[in-house]
């Protein structure tokens, strides 16, 4: 089994300690999950529990998350591969643009984790208004796709 774990390679903005938003003058460089914070009102953000299913393989996913916190697990065929996720980015998307809007693997959480949610509506305000999202977004996937590729490719 390959396993790949992934954040960004730079610290995440700091957060205001008021309402937990990231603060302006220090949220550089921005990456998708700095716009999903943007877009996001209360409710969006969401606890899980070590051990506690985000989502199953099969399912409808409506939403995409952001990783705020913690470490949740990628897996897919049976667990024959995985990927770990790190706070900073952001997973699920591949259910919103798919025709079927299924999810492909289940996500679990290997610590305690907060998320926030994006819905295919504001997902594709998102991508509309803010074309740096989408890039960022294929950035994050084509350098997770890379990884797990190379990890293939290792004997």
């Amino acid at each position: 089994m390959c396993a790949v774990a992934w954040g960004p390679p730079w610290p995440l903005p700091p957060l205001n300690p008021l309402d937990q938003t990231p603060s302006p003058a220090l949220a550089l460089p921005l990456n998708a999950l700095d716009t999903m914070r943007a877009l996001a009102i209360q409710g969006e953000v969401h606890s899980f529990e070590a051990g506690e299913l985000i989502f199953r393989a099969g399912e409808t996913g409506e939403c995409m998350y952001g990783l705020l916190e913690g470490t949740v697990e990628l897996t897919w065929n049976g667990n024959a591969g995985q990927e770990l996720i790190r706070a900073g980015d952001v997973f699920g998307a591949g259910a919103l643009v798919t025709q079927e809007h299924r999810r492909y693997g289940d996500a679990t959480a290997i610590t305690t984790c907060r998320v926030l949610e994006m819905n295919r509506e504001k997902f594709l305000f998102a991508v509309q208004e803010s074309p740096m999202f989408a890039i960022d977004l294929l950035a994050s996937i084509d350098q997770r796709l890379r990884q797990l590729k190379d990890c293939i490719k290792s004997p």
